[in-house]
């Protein structure tokens, strides 16, 4: 069994189909798509109807949360939100709303924080202000009595692969769609990936256990970050400059 886990698409259309092409030349028996896939000043609504034409199993990350939980006093004060919803449409958000938050899926169990929450960092902490990986007793405890023999989260916008004690691995592919963010929950701190490719994984069942491969797909970057810079706000600025190189400024 081979499966391709993309997650955190953040509408760019352009790396999914970057993406979505790299995976059809690999061959995979499954797409899990991790969430977080329609929030961003890109093509929400054309990020939609690609994801309509694929065979994915599908949960919800905070930000697709985010936007159906929406409140009229948020649009006022968050351009990407309001663009977001506005381009998106009510079928569009529909759909997120209709997403499962967690699934098993025979020996893989999908979230996209933790088995509990859509905000917590399943792997890294961030105390510091940079990303570190937690300790194996701290990510088991926040598996919260999870025993699936692989764990797939996204959120963090890190590729990484954790061995745990039990034996159970835990992988998040990465984000498709923002390489880089900084966040000031739980407290001011930087994600950053250092290139501006779509990321996402390929994992698959073998006689020794679970392969994985952490993959970069190269895109049209520059497109991408043009595109965020013409909704015109402070926040679309600052996510062009993500999508350019992978860093956050400043």
């Amino acid at each position: 069994m081979r499966i391709a886990l993309i997650s955190d698409i953040h509408a760019n259309a352009l790396a999914l189909r970057a993406v979505l092409a790299d995976i059809k030349n690999i061959g995979v028996d499954q797409v899990f798509n991790l969430g977080d896939i329609l929030y961003g000043p890109l093509w929400p609504r054309e990020t939609f109807d690609l994801l309509q034409t694929i065979n994915a199993i599908t949960i919800q990350g905070n930000q697709d949360r985010e936007i159906y939980e929406a409140m009229p006093s948020e649009l006022e004060q968050r351009p990407i939100l309001s663009f977001t919803i506005e381009d998106l449409r009510a079928d569009g958000v529909a759909w997120l709303k209709g997403l499962p938050k967690t699934m098993l899926v025979g020996d893989v169990f999908l979230c996209h924080g933790t088995p509990q929450s859509d905000v917590v960092y399943l792997l890294e902490n961030v105390q510091s202000g940079l990303p570190s990986v937690r300790d194996d007793a701290q990510i088991q405890t926040l598996l919260a009595g999870c025993h699936a023999p692989v764990v797939v989260c996204g959120h963090t916008h890190t590729p990484r692969l954790v061995r745990l004690a039990s034996g159970q691995i835990v992988v998040n592919p990465g984000s498709i769609g923002l390489p880089a963010y900084d966040d000031e929950l739980p407290l001011r701190h930087r994600m950053q990936s250092y290139s501006p490719d779509a990321s996402y994984a390929i994992i698959e069942k073998t006689g020794a256990g679970w392969a994985t491969a952490l993959r970069r797909v190269p895109y049209d970057f520059v497109a991408t970050a043009k595109k965020a810079r013409e909704l015109g706000s402070v926040g679309a600025r600052a996510w062009a400059g993500c999508l350019e190189t992978g860093r956050v400024s400043g």
